[in-house]
């Protein structure tokens, strides 16, 4: 098995370190359309989350680094920049998958303190289609069966969760647990736009109902919402519908969350499906990553609204539920 090349000449190559050297080590494990897969050595799984945004979540766990649906927003795409992969869309060609993760998961529980928050899906999704093949994410819920007293969020574009109902099942008996389908639209020739190789809208929405029918509670994260594309007040409320319709336990939105390695891969995406769009969004995001207060505020006022008419929750009472609303931000009337 050959090892990852990060540059073809050795002699001009940077001195590697950290997560970085690691990175370079790993062995290729197989090749997909135009994706391939490489082994990640790691002696952590469990990351303290330092930010200077104060996200409530005090722990994360990413079972994987790269996420191979290739949203066009993806706001973690600067993960890859700390192993020397600074193209953006090698984030979605090259998967780094976690080699004993439920073993050290097991060590560092420990460290975890009541009311601390641990939040799964951070910066990749934890049931891409790596996971059909190499079961680190089931191998992380075989492994907190075994505890009790944890708060616990898992963020997913996946469908292939429903795989795992039973194990999440007993992680809820003992622990809280919430699972977070994000999806950011109900229209599923714009979502395929978006996000070529996330499963369906409709997909995901059955996976909410079938999770709350299991008894794992389900609700769904709408981000990032994005202006003049999916914020209109009539593509919101089909989309709370739908979540309403599906059982979901709550709603909410988050606007989007533009860093510069995104906007890389997102802009020319724009060119290409929105032109319109561009000048104004290059306007919007040229200076900083998000939108302005009042976006945010004229986002949530309709969301409330909307839960309202069709008698779906938000977040409030549930501290995890608010975490996981800020992994994305991490997120008439044009809200624009």
């Amino acid at each position: 098995m050959a090892s990852l090349p990060l540059l073809p000449d050795s002699e001009s190559r940077p001195k590697l370190v950290g997560i970085a050297r690691i990175a370079a080590a790993g062995e290729s494990l197989r090749e997909g359309h135009n994706v391939e897969y490489f082994t990640l050595g790691t002696r952590s799984l469990l990351n303290r989350v330092v930010s200077r945004r104060n996200l409530p979540f005090t722990w994360a766990i990413n079972p994987y680094r790269g996420c191979e649906f290739a949203c066009k927003y993806c706001y973690a795409r600067y993960t890859h920049e700390f192993m020397e992969l600074r193209d953006g869309i090698e984030f979605e060609q090259k998967i780094f998958v976690k080699q004993h993760a439920a073993d050290w998961l097991r060590q560092e529980l420990r460290k975890v303190k009541p009311r601390e928050e641990i939040a799964i899906g951070t910066a990749t999704d934890p049931y891409q289609p790596a996971e059909r093949r190499f079961e680190v994410t089931r191998g992380i819920l075989q492994e907190l069966v075994r505890h009790a007293g944890l708060e616990i969020g898992i963020v997913t574009k996946s469908n292939l969760i429903t795989r795992d109902v039973e194990l999440l099942r007993r992680v809820a008996e003992n622990n809280r647990l919430f699972v977070n389908l994000t999806v950011t639209t109900v229209n599923t020739e714009l979502a395929r736009k978006l996000e070529p190789r996330a499963s369906r809208p409709d997909l995901r929405l059955e996976t909410v109902r079938q999770l709350n029918l299991a008894g794992v509670d389900a609700g769904v994260i709408c981000a990032p919402v994005l202006p003049e594309i999916t914020d209109a007040p009539r593509d919101l409320e089909a989309l709370v519908k739908a979540a309403s319709e599906a059982g979901a336990k709550y709603i909410f939105a988050n606007p989007l969350f533009l860093k510069p390695c995104s906007a890389a891969v997102f802009l020319p995406f724009l060119e290409e499906h929105f032109p319109a769009l561009v000048d104004n969004y290059r306007k919007r995001y040229e200076s900083r990553a998000f939108l302005p207060k009042g976006y945010a505020q004229r986002l949530s006022q309709m969301m409330m609204r909307l839960r309202q008419k069709y008698g779906i929750g938000g977040v409030h009472g549930s501290r995890s539920r608010r975490a996981h609303g800020n992994v994305g931000a991490v997120q008439q009337f044009s809200l624009f």
